[in-house]
């Protein structure tokens, strides 16, 4: 048994959290009963673990890629979920290293039985095989959590909407959802949209690349009935694909997003302008959200769009998946995609997670 004593949740609310053989057993006000004690210091806030539902954590295939434990609980997220980087040809591999992290790993399936071996993964339709793609889903029905389509130009050369209608296909027979990468057209979202259903995932939602980006009104207008029918809004970051300048006119007209990814991979968790989750959620806060907002968005809305019923949530039953973290009375330079730079008064900054009850110190 394991307590976690006066931990301060998002909401500033405080509560004591028992543990049992890694599960959430209770969740109380003042518990007095037995355990192994970690008590919380003063101004550290506890949620349940982050989830990183965009990441390139398949270390075979430079320059998008990071070992998982690199960009996981080191940084205070204890679920990284790989977005397409590899495909049937590789999933094994993956797999493998994947069951030796701390870190949970889970994995999009690039639609592409190559994954990113090459940057234009799409531009050969002979690369995608259903088939291929639905004998690894069969292995690794608990690993592989949805399916990846990086649908922009550079990636599809002279495919056109053909490697989407294929990505389609697939999600309809397995009954996996489909993250679809939005950038450069063509393909241009009116395009892509009337194939995506409820379930489904546009990521690199507040990009500034001069098509696809919601400062065209029609886009903005394509998004929110999007968000009608029940598709969701992912950040992904990355190094290209995040606009101060975007995200505020998304506050501004009322478009949600629904998850707070990274895209993380070596290079820009080095050189930035990424660097981990902690940053990129700083980056919210300045943009006006509110602490809880923000934590639901890498906590329990990832997990519901992954069907992942035991992480995200702090409450019986859970995994025992946490982030300890702190907001820094500290002023931080937040550089977006485009080289804009927000300042900002204060950063969230980790100090320790716990996997599956496991308290490790950071």
């Amino acid at each position: 048994m394991k307590v976690i004593k006066n931990a301060m949740l998002p909401s500033g609310l405080r509560r004591d959290i028992v543990i049992n053989d890694g599960v959430i057993e209770d969740i109380v006000k003042d518990y007095d009963g037995h355990g192994d004690v970690i008590y919380v210091e003063e101004g550290t806030y506890v949620s349940p673990g982050w989830i990183d539902m965009h990441t390139h954590t398949f270390p075979k295939f430079p320059p998008y890629c990071a070992h998982p434990d690199e960009i996981g609980y080191m940084h205070g997220v204890t679920t990284v979920v790989d977005a397409g980087s590899s495909g049937a040809d590789d999933i094994d591999e993956f797999y493998t290293l994947a069951k030796q992290c701390k870190t949970n790993v889970l994995a999009f399936l690039n639609i592409s039985r190559i994954g990113l071996k090459r940057m234009d993964e799409l531009s050969r339709i002979d690369d995608i095989s259903i088939d291929e793609a639905r004998k690894a889903i069969d292995r690794y029905e608990h690993f592989i959590v949805g399916l990846k389509a990086r649908m922009s130009q550079s990636v599809i050369g002279e495919s056109g909407i053909a490697p989407l209608k294929l990505g389609k296909e697939l999600s309809e027979k397995t009954s996996l959802p489909l993250m679809v990468h939005i950038g450069n057209a063509p393909p241009t979202l009116d395009e892509m949209l009337p194939y995506l259903k409820k379930g489904d995932i546009i990521t690199h939602c507040f990009h500034a690349k001069h098509q696809n980006n919601i400062f065209h009104e029609q886009i903005l207008d394509a998004m929110l009935v999007a968000i009608k029918k029940g598709v969701y809004l992912d950040v992904g970051h990355g190094t290209a694909s995040f606009s101060f300048q975007i995200a505020k006119v998304a506050k501004r007209k009322n478009l949600p997003f629904h998850s707070i990814s990274t895209d993380i991979y070596e290079k820009n968790k080095e050189e930035g302008p990424v660097y981990n989750m902690a940053t990129t959620l700083t980056k919210f806060l300045a943009l006006g959200y509110s602490l809880e907002e923000v934590i639901r968005a890498v906590t329990e809305v990832p997990a519901e769009i992954l069907k992942l019923h035991r992480r995200g949530r702090c409450s019986p039953g859970a995994i025992a998946d946490f982030t300890f973290f702190s907001i820094d009375d500290e002023e931080i330079a937040l550089k977006d995609s485009e080289g804009y730079i927000q300042h900002h008064r204060e950063q969230i900054k980790v100090n320790a997670v716990m996997l599956g009850g496991e308290y490790i110190e950071l």
